[in-house]
């Protein structure tokens, strides 16, 4: 299996304390808008060859792609893309949550208190919060098989 690129290769990659400070920090959902767009420039891009049909998420209305692989530790490691600028950026929060964990650790974070905190339940769209929870199933849904 090919070996995903991570932000930890990059030196650039969030975590999900870094994220609630982060948010914590912009003031406002206009704020806050702006820092899930640049959140999103951080994320690496996908090789062509992840960006196929197998690879899909979906339930997405955007394009997005998902790629995971567990290591001998135990821990899943993940890749993901879209080709929505807004939807990379809430990838970053997921995978900031839930990249380089074990599976135990991925099925009990609590993934609606963590977006509840971050107040992205109130903000999004009905259709990019169900792509954001299709997101976070098929990263549990990976890491339990």
């Amino acid at each position: 299996m090919n070996s995903l690129v991570t932000y930890t290769q990059i030196g650039l990659e969030p975590n999900a304390d870094t994220i609630r400070q982060q948010f914590a920090a912009a003031h406002g959902w206009e704020n806050q808008y702006r820092l899930i767009i640049q959140l999103g420039k951080l994320l690496p891009a996908l090789p062509p060859e992840w960006q196929q049909e197998e690879f899909r998420l979906k339930g997405c209305e955007s394009l997005a792609w998902l790629k995971g692989e567990s290591t001998e530790d135990g821990c899943w490691h993940f890749a993901c893309d879209s080709d929505a600028r807004i939807v990379r950026g809430l990838i970053v929060i997921v995978l900031a949550a839930l990249n380089h964990q074990s599976a135990e650790v991925i099925q009990a974070f609590d993934m609606e208190a963590y977006f509840t905190e971050l107040g992205l339940e109130k903000h999004l769209s009905p259709s990019r919060g169900n792509g954001l929870r299709e997101i976070v199933l098929a990263i549990r849904d990976q890491a339990s098989a």
